[in-house]
């Protein structure tokens, strides 16, 4: 006992610690021992009840996001058990002279299990740490883009798990919060060795970007003061950001819908703006991104004209005020500050924060916009070696969005600019331009906010018209482009499944609540679960059922579902030319067609748009996880599946619902099967380190003009398409809460 006290008191003067007297040592030797690692200079309490966890388990590094703003000395895991050793030179330095007292007080309960962490050589971090950890952060900001793909490049370079783990631990309490879980998720996803593992949602992590500010207060006084079997769930309201004298607030549902923000977020993690070639170059990426979000916006307009709203308008002139404002009601957990607001009838500006390190006008974003409009109708675009390249039929759309994204891989930054992301910034900033008021930017300026804000669709209006504008002046489909010869497609009718008093080719909506457990993300709170609960669009469960009549042999075929409104804002039919930008994807997969009648049955749960709902709201972070909920966890991004169908009527809002079979044969793509244990949402986000699985253009075949003469949806069919008139139904009802965040169905409706 008294050598190890020598050692004791000889290490900790070494650090400059002070250490109790020698009788209060060994009264507390009692129940618990002070070991000190003198290899590392760790420093650790080791109680008789510990366990060991192996540094090298995978899960591991699914802990760096638990409580992020908290530090990793402090306990983690669901039960608060996991303990880190850490060498004293992993501690930030505000922590370092203090290291013994540390241990003293964030040892961990006496059942506590202790991962001994390997320091390793550090790179050079001193770019990635220059943001602050109070600030905010955002991938659309160039400074920003190019520190979190330092740190990214940083990640990716780790020869093992191990070192990539250690450097990730040393990187947690000195990075700025939001940047680094960024570039972690991001590595995490790319990096061979860790790609399988799930990630948590960033609703957990980070849930004041997803919901009300004020509960956040009630959610720490019921963890304070209610003990956790006792606790119940913070219901947050349906309107919390706006009323009903704003027009707009009519589809907050949609925008502020939590699934959906995920979504955007997941999908800029899979699609990052800059790095390395490997995670940047992926097939048809910037098709992908003119896909999605000419996809989002279709899904926007239609929930508006289910709400009796007219269809968003682009954004095109940036020199007159933005009627819509928008007020989020999010906090700034990280920062403690909230985010900021803007008024309505705000005017854009020129940008200049120099903190920030950007700097440019809004005639800038009007010369890289008449550069792409003038590229377009001329057919071709200008490379950085100043070389012609055509905008093919195949491969036009695909550059065309990377230079609007202006990813690494745009054809030549210097002359088309940055247009996408600067709008957005421009947008996030129009409060504050200048920085005179030290404000941050506004929720738009974030891709996991971004969608809350009626401006993002007036924005991604304007950029999608920029993409039909290319689409527009390429060749129609012809016919024999539409057609399959010996298929016709004789029947199709939509049957909802768990309601039977409902009549076919009805789909039925509804709202339902579920519970978001905030534990993860509450920092510095008492831990148990703390819960939040919400509500959300839901659609009953149906069945597609497609009789397809094969005159030839057998052979493979491609269904594809898209549906769009009948009737525009005026109650009038649209035209197809008008019509078609609002089709929006509802499925597509392969099917095997023998000779004769084939009849084909896809149920909506396995949709190839969206994720299986429980990969949404169900406890994704693998810590403490039955391997049934892990397997939800990793196969790519996805559009949430209660958000598949639009809101639609309490009287039925009629709807043209198109089933196309077209010629598999030319549309696969020759690759191996996935090696994951479920399916992946392919249609808005490929297939992750794959070749997108279809080759004909996203959209087809609703991604050009109609051919001459075609004018109505019933003109444009050939003998492998069908459709027919369906009607969105919404019931003015709740469904509560189900067991482990299921869908429900409305109790004895019909």
């Amino acid at each position: 006992m008294e050598a190890r006290l020598l050692l004791g008191f000889s290490l900790l003067w070494l650090f400059g610690h002070y250490v109790q007297a020698q009788q209060a040592s060994q009264a507390q030797s009692q129940s618990q021992t002070l070991s000190l690692n003198t290899a590392r200079g760790r420093l650790s309490l080791s109680q008789s009840q510990s366990s060991s966890l192996s540094f090298s388990d995978p899960q591991n590094i699914l802990l760096m996001f638990d409580r992020i703003a908290e530090p990793l000395f402090v306990p983690k895991g669901i039960e608060n058990r996991i303990v880190f050793n850490l060498p004293t030179e992993y501690l930030p330095s505000r922590y370092q002279p203090i290291a013994s007292d540390l241990a003293d007080r964030w040892g961990g309960p006496s059942n506590k299990i202790e991962i001994d962490v390997r320091s390793i050589t550090l790179p050079d971090l001193s770019f990635p740490m220059s943001l602050g950890r109070k600030e905010n952060f955002s991938p659309f900001i160039p400074h920003h883009r190019r520190m979190a793909g330092r740190l990214v490049e940083t990640f990716m370079g780790m020869r093992t798990y191990e070192d990539f783990l250690s450097l990730s631990i040393y990187c947690r309490d000195r990075i700025n919060p939001y940047m680094y879980a960024y570039a972690l998720s991001i590595a995490i996803i790319h990096r061979p060795d860790t790609r399988n593992i799930p990630l948590p949602p960033l609703s957990e992590v980070f849930p004041d970007k997803f919901m009300d500010s004020s509960i956040f207060g009630q959610a720490r006084q019921e963890a304070n003061v209610v003990g956790e079997g006792n606790r119940l769930p913070i219901v947050i309201p349906r309107d919390y950001t706006a009323s009903d004298l704003e027009p707009e607030h009519r589809v907050a549902y949609f925008r502020e819908d939590i699934g959906v923000n995920l979504f955007h977020w997941q999908w800029h993690l899979y699609y990052p703006f800059s790095g390395l070639p490997a995670l940047v170059n992926k097939n048809r990426r910037g098709e992908l991104f003119y896909y999605l979000h000419q996809q989002i916006t279709a899904r926007y307009n239609f929930e508006r004209l289910s709400n009796k709203l007219s269809r968003v308008r682009r954004l095109l002139n940036w020199r007159e005020p933005v009627e819509e404002g928008y007020f989020p009601k999010l906090d700034n957990i990280v920062s403690s500050r909230v985010w900021p607001p803007r008024h309505s009838f705000a005017n854009l500006r020129d940008v200049n924060r120099e903190l920030d390190q950007i700097k440019f006008d809004i005639l800038d974003l009007e010369r890289w916009r008449d550069r792409f409009y003038e590229a377009i109708h001329g057919g071709s675009v200008v490379n950085v070696r100043k070389e012609i390249v055509d905008l093919t039929e195949t491969e036009g759309i695909d550059i065309l969005g990377n230079m609007m994204e202006a990813s690494s891989l745009s054809i030549n930054a210097n002359l088309y600019g940055d247009l996408h992301n600067l709008g957005h910034v421009m947008m996030g900033f129009c409060h504050d331009p200048d920085a005179r008021h030290l404000e941050t930017f506004g929720v738009v300026a974030d891709p996991a906010t971004s969608m809350r804000d009626p401006i993002f669709y007036r924005w991604h209006a304007f950029v999608d018209g920029v993409f039909q504008a290319h689409k527009s002046v390429l060749p129609r489909y012809s016919v024999q482009q539409l057609s399959f010869d010996g298929i016709r497609v004789t029947g199709v009718e939509v049957a909802t499944q768990n309601l039977p008093n409902i009549p076919s080719n009805e789909f039925v909506t509804y709202w339902q609540q579920n519970d978001i457990d905030l534990s993860r993300g509450l920092d510095f709170a008492p831990r148990g679960p703390v819960f939040v609960r919400f509500t959300h669009l839901q659609h009953a469960p149906f069945v597609t059922r497609i009789t397809v009549d094969n005159t030839g042999g057998p052979r493979i075929g491609t269904v594809r579902i898209f549906m769009a409104p009948k009737f525009d804002e005026r109650g009038l039919p649209m035209l197809l030319r008008d019509q078609r930008t609002l089709f929006i994807e509802i499925d597509k997969f392969f099917v095997q067609l023998n000779s004769g009648r084939n009849v084909i049955q896809r149920r909506s749960d396995e949709s190839s748009v969206t994720i299986p709902f429980e990969r949404t709201f169900r406890n994704l972070t693998g810590v403490g996880s039955s391997p049934v909920e892990q397997q939800y966890t990793y196969c790519g991004c996805g559009w949430p599946q209660h958000m598949l169908i639009p809101k639609g009527q309490p009287e039925g809002f009629p709807v043209e619902f198109f089933v196309m079979v077209s010629d598999g044969s030319q549309d696969r793509v020759e690759q191996p099967d996935p090696d994951v244990g479920c399916r992946a949402a392919h249609s808005y986000c490929g297939l992750h380190n794959r070749l997108y699985p279809d080759r004909r253009n996203m959209g087809y075949p609703f991604d050009r003009l109609p051919r001459d003469g075609v004018n109505t949806l019933r003109e444009f069919l050939t003998p492998n398409m069908a459709t027919i008139d369906v009607r969105i139904r919404h019931i003015e009802t709740v469904v509560a809460p189900q067991p482990g965040n299921r869908p429900g169905i409305p109790p004895n409706f019909g």
